[in-house]
């Protein structure tokens, strides 16, 4: 069985447990200490499964690197005194 199969195997169990948990605390209700305990063991379990989803070589979604705004405003035109237009040729130079 694959790395990806096992964790989707992993994840149907834990919603299987969540919702055994969820009708315990119906039929105990949901005050007792113990009851707490094991709502935040479930909890810490559904965490760490999904931290080691995303720690799985090629398992993640897909990573977008982070995106850089770009202003509105024009640029400074001194940063290209010394640049050629390109395509255009030189400005002093006419095409063939």
């Amino acid at each position: 069985m694959s790395v990806h199969d096992e964790l989707t195997s992993v994840q149907r169990c834990l919603d299987d447990l969540f919702r055994s948990v969820g009708r315990l605390e119906q039929q105990l209700g949901g005050g007792g200490l113990e009851m707490r305990r094991v709502r935040t063991d479930a909890d810490h379990l559904r965490e760490s499964l999904a931290l080691l989803r995303e720690a799985a070589p090629g398992l993640g979604q897909p990573r977008r690197p982070d995106l850089v705004t770009i202003p509105d405003t024009p640029y400074d035109s001194t940063l290209w005194t010394d640049s050629d237009d390109e395509g255009l040729g030189a400005r002093d130079r006419h095409a063939p």
